[in-house]
């Protein structure tokens, strides 16, 4: 088989430039566009598309989404040479992907990467590559130029692979945060914590992101990005149709969308104000004071649940008519804890576990914001023995 020799990277973002500049190294003969006309210097770059393809063998598409493969393609698809190979390495939608396949044809190698910008440095990325068999021996060389191939059966599948091996790693990131703010409330100094989650099944990403985890990087070194990471999980769970917990997480990460993922991990625990009308909430469980239910509550809020086999939803007066300010009897031996809170703007969510006797409750609230201050629009509980 001929072995393509002129390589066009079409997106010069992080990846785009890195793939490019990883190429020229290997004494490739690269020519790069990107829509921002920022680049790094490190490629030759042309400022037509469409030059850019003319004469290539291969193209290679580093681009943010599936709307930007599409409008570049048919930007370019008039001059593309009638032996090009194009190979997309872009993250986006399995329906999408499979379109593309079907658009291009042999000639399209659908080949997401995983791995960031330090392993396309180091040649290692793992090379998910949906592709004809000529097709693949053609750009073979050059893609071992960048990592390890592995073929797999369809565009569908490997899009769809990429994408759960990120939600694996967006899991990961929601995990070193949860242990980083436990560790900060138990005050344990950072270093200590980080030595030790190192040793531990986060400790890949924890090796790797520790200079963002200690605050030492600089600005605008970002391998991965908190958007492009929630991009790929709001991606993920409209294929699936499964809401995905991990993507409201990291979309709402009060972070600079732009910074490294690790940043994420770095987001102190929700601030003390959403979590005042909980604990009010707590208060009167714990006492029978209806007075702690008043200052959790919305007036307008309403209490819903099934009880004794019929749905009940109570204003907030008879719920609070429930209550007759004594402590249970056995109050010494129930249990409260907020399990989850998850704040959007001037709403948040929050669910809470209550051991009550023999009786266990999930309560599921609606919060929100009103004049710089949180209280409880409704709750929805369920109650298991």
């Amino acid at each position: 088989m001929t072995t393509p020799h002129t390589i066009a990277v079409l997106g010069l973002g992080r990846m785009g430039d890195a793939l490019a500049t990883r190429l020229t190294s290997q004494d490739w003969d690269v020519v790069g566009w990107t829509r921002s006309g920022r680049t790094s210097g490190a490629v030759d770059t042309t400022g037509d598309p469409n030059d850019a393809v003319a004469k290539a063998h291969l193209v290679v598409l580093a681009l943010f989404d599936g709307q930007a493969c599409r409008q570049v393609l048919d930007a370019v698809r008039d001059s593309l040479r009638a032996d090009t190979i194009v190979v997309n390495t872009s993250t986006i939608a399995p329906a999408e992907a499979a379109r593309l396949a079907r658009r291009l044809g042999p000639s399209y190698i659908h080949a997401p990467v995983l791995g960031s910008v330090p392993a396309v440095t180091a040649g290692a990325l793992q090379i998910l590559a949906a592709a004809d068999q000529d097709a693949l021996d053609r750009a073979r060389p050059i893609l071992q130029s960048l990592g390890t191939v592995r073929r797999v059966d369809d565009a569908f599948t490997a899009a769809a692979l990429k994408l759960i091996a990120n939600n694996s790693l967006a899991g990961a990131v929601l995990a070193l945060r949860d242990s980083l703010r436990q560790a900060d409330a138990l005050g344990l100094p950072r270093a200590q914590a980080l030595d030790v989650l190192e040793l531990g099944q986060l400790g890949g990403l924890v090796a790797r992101k520790r200079p963002f985890l200690n605050g030492r990087s600089a600005a605008g070194t970002a391998d991965f990005t908190i958007s492009a990471l929630a991009k790929d999980m709001t991606l993920l769970a409209d294929a699936s149709n499964t809401p995905l917990r991990s993507a409201a997480g990291l979309a709402d990460t009060p972070a600079d969308p732009e910074a490294d993922i690790a940043i994420a991990a770095m987001v102190p625990a929700v601030a003390g104000a959403v979590l005042e009308p909980l604990r009010a909430y707590v208060r009167g469980h714990a006492t029978g004071d209806p007075t702690h239910f008043r200052d959790a509550f919305l007036s307008s809020a309403h209490i819903e649940g099934i009880r004794d086999g019929a749905f009940v939803s109570w204003p907030l007066d008879e719920y609070c008519a429930l209550f007759h300010g004594q402590s249970a009897a056995d109050e010494a031996t129930r249990s409260r804890r907020i399990e989850a809170v998850d704040v959007h703007g001037t709403v948040a969510t929050a669910t809470m576990t209550l051991r009550h006797g023999a009786d266990t409750f999930t309560d599921i609230f609606l919060l929100v914001r009103v004049d710089d201050s949180w209280r409880i629009a409704n709750k929805a509980y369920h109650r298991h023995s």
